[in-house]
């Protein structure tokens, strides 16, 4: 690992998409940085790059950060990522580079546990459905087969921070909550509440499956066309993770074979949804949201100070706890 010296103290910005950075600004500007923000087109990577070439520090959410931008980046030395999931982070690489990184743990723990009630809820009682037909069919239900809540099992995919906390909300709602993590200790699931399962056993008993765990090689299509076919309850399912955690295709398959009662998704392969996304987004038992689970008025004023105020203690050689690479 190589330490990388910077003589030019400008950080930048990257990804669009954030109302204010007043709290960014005005950190990195006190403390003698040069702070900028780019505000081109999501996709334009070689702009991005050209911005960032003599940056130290860069704020990001989604700009892909692997060898390639590294070594035309000489100066940078930490990258911040508004979010929890960093995917689009290349962890080895930037460690090679000496570049520190971080993202932002736990903040959205309430707004996104609420979004994935919300979206189950929503499918249970077929809103999408029943708005549409308001006028044709007042009065009558959308469809005939809408559960209560105290009957449903609800299986957890991921049981972190956000499982977690969905378990908290969801045990006196259900009739029973079950959750699948390979990496939680078997006390944390008694402090809960919640039955440990094996992902099959999720897979046969739960009424509605919800989504809570990173997106990894392991994870990635991990409910797929297989998957579906284990699912012995025709469950709902909800998605408030990552998109390619569900396989797109066997999804559609599965709502069109009846095999689950309906999903309920708020991210997509693509993070614009591009053509099979957009056939799911319209289909009549998909309940679908544009990715802002993790928003709440305060969540953003804590992504905002925390991923700022990661990047301002990683210039200074330090190692905040969300820093993924300390050294």
């Amino acid at each position: 690992m190589t330490q990388r010296r910077f003589d030019n103290p400008k950080i930048v910005l990257l990804d669009p998409g954030i109302a204010s950075c007043t709290y960014e600004k005005e950190l990195f500007e006190e403390n003698g940085y040069h702070f900028d923000v780019f505000e081109g087109e999501k996709d334009d990577y070689e702009t991005k790059l050209k911005m960032a070439t003599d940056a130290v520090g860069i704020l990001i959410r989604f700009t892909e950060i692997n060898d390639a931008f590294l070594e035309q980046t000489p100066h940078l030395k930490a990258v911040a990522r508004y979010g929890v999931g960093y995917d689009n982070i290349d962890l080895d690489a930037c460690t090679r580079h000496g570049v520190r990184c971080s993202n932002v743990r736990g903040y959205g723990n309430h707004s996104v546990s609420d979004h994935a009630l919300a979206l189950m809820l929503s499918c249970m009682r077929m809103l999408k459905a029943g708005n549409e037909n308001i006028y044709s069919q007042f009065s009558a239900p959308p469809a005939e087969d809408i559960p209560e809540i105290h009957q449903q099992v609800l299986g957890i995919i991921g049981l972190g921070r956000i499982g977690s906390t969905l378990a908290q909300k969801a045990t006196p709602l259900f009739k029973k909550v079950i959750a699948y993590d390979p990496f939680i200790s078997d006390k944390k699931f008694e402090e809960l509440g919640v039955k440990k399962a094996s992902l099959e056993e999720l897979f046969e008993t739960a009424n509605i499956i919800s989504i809570h765990c990173n997106l990894t090689d392991d994870s990635r299509h991990l409910i797929d066309e297989k998957a579906f076919e284990r699912m012995e309850q025709r469950p709902i399912i909800a998605n408030t993770a990552r998109g390619e955690i569900i396989d797109e295709e066997a999804l559609m398959g599965a709502l069109e074979n009846d095999k689950i009662h309906s999903a309920g998704l708020d991210v997509f392969k693509t993070e614009i949804p591009h053509e099979l996304s957009k056939e799911l987004i319209n289909h009549p038992k998909v309940m679908a949201t544009g990715h802002y689970a993790w928003y709440s008025d305060r969540a953003q004023k804590e992504l905002q100070k925390r991923t700022a105020d990661n990047l301002l203690a990683m210039l200074q050689d330090k190692n905040p706890d969300d820093c993924l690479n300390p050294f």
